[in-house]
């Protein structure tokens, strides 16, 4: 951990100290130092809380920042670092790999980590249907392994506008699907009984309009464990967090659908719009999938996206690579991902 990172900490010190390089040019912050005690992991593990000090760790550092945390406005934002190391939240926060961050770091240096005690990173599953399962950041609370489903630390969750890719919720409802090769994959588009095309990653970008919108997304069991403590709820026990901000790039849905060349007639005979994704219950061969109401899947004003972008980047594994839904300010279950199959049906 380390939301060091998050709150700017280092970059607001005024100290100026001498730059510490090594004899190859570069930065020896979080180098091992042979005059410093050496520190295990589950050593480390034990101090975070104030009482016991707070220690966070960077490459083979060790640091002690509890004076620190009782005099930063951020304070609990570091705590979230407590015990564990900084570089996974660094990583969402690339703003501190700077010179002013890495020397205010390195004045709080108190020792070396003992990188043989660390524990590896989990490894991906064996079970083949699990097999792609990615890699997440250490900071989300899970509330089920499999299929994983987790929220991020609310103080991170409020610390920005948009939600970093990596801290955004995750929900999903089977396991993650094999990564799609762009230049095969294929979204079919079809009526009921009637037209159907097939578009490629390449035709839905280049033959349609791009749009960028902002949109929250929020899972209907959001703050359920609240819920639960008045009156015992069916599902996962959310907490307040599984809720995330972004902006999202693709395709109007309205777009696509018009390429169906559909007549009002045709239009006129449904009642939704079903969406189908690529992850899929090997037991029983079904797939993921959710219905909106054609009226909302045709109004431009809805402003329903076929996404393939997420906050400028690429989507992530977890949020529907390479396309997914997005449904303005309707329940994050319809916002299907990894979608593979769109159809226009009276039910």
């Amino acid at each position: 951990g380390a939301v060091l990172t998050v709150t700017g900490l280092f970059v607001s010190s005024q100290k100026e100290e001498k730059k510490k390089f090594d004899k190859d040019g570069e930065l020896n912050i979080g180098s091992r130092k042979e005059e410093l005690k050496t520190y295990t992991f589950d050593e480390v593990s034990e101090h975070n809380s104030e009482e016991t000090r707070v220690w966070v760790t960077y490459k083979e550092g060790v640091y002690d920042v509890t004076d620190f945390v009782s005099k930063h406005p951020g304070g609990d934002f570091v705590m979230l670092a407590a015990g564990q190391a900084v570089d996974h939240y660094w990583k969402s926060y690339p703003i501190h790999f700077s010179l002013e961050t890495l020397e205010l770091l390195e004045s709080m240096r108190i020792g070396n980590l003992d990188l043989k005690s660390v524990p590896k990173e989990e490894e991906l599953p064996t079970e083949e249907k699990w097999m792609n399962e990615p890699h997440r950041n250490p900071a989300l609370k899970k509330n089920q392994e499999r299929p994983f489903n987790a929220e991020p630390p609310l103080v991170i969750l409020t610390s920005q506008y948009y939600t970093p890719n990596d801290l955004f919720y995750i929900r999903n409802h089977l396991p993650v699907p094999a990564r799609v090769d762009p230049k095969h994959y294929k979204l079919e588009v079809s009526k009921e009984g009637s037209k159907s095309i097939n578009l490629s990653l390449e035709d839905l970008k280049t033959k349609f309009p791009e749009y960028t919108l902002s949109a929250t997304i929020q899972c209907a069991g959001n703050r359920r464990s609240h819920m639960s403590s008045i009156k015992p709820v069916r599902g996962l026990s959310w907490g307040p967090a599984a809720i995330g901000n972004a902006t999202w790039t693709g395709v109007r849905l309205c777009d696509v659908l018009r390429s169906l060349e559909l007549s009002e007639t045709d239009i006129a005979e449904c009642n939704h719009v079903q969406f189908e994704g690529l992850d899929e219950d090997i037991a029983t061969g079904s797939s993921y999938g959710a219905s909106i109401p054609i009226n909302t899947a045709i109004d431009p004003n809805s402003d329903v996206l076929l996404a393939y972008k997420m906050n400028g980047e690429e989507l992530p594994m977890d949020h529907g690579y390479p396309l997914r839904v997005v449904v303005p300010g309707t329940v994050g279950a319809r916002n299907v991902k990894w979608l593979s199959r769109i159809i226009l049906s009276s039910e």
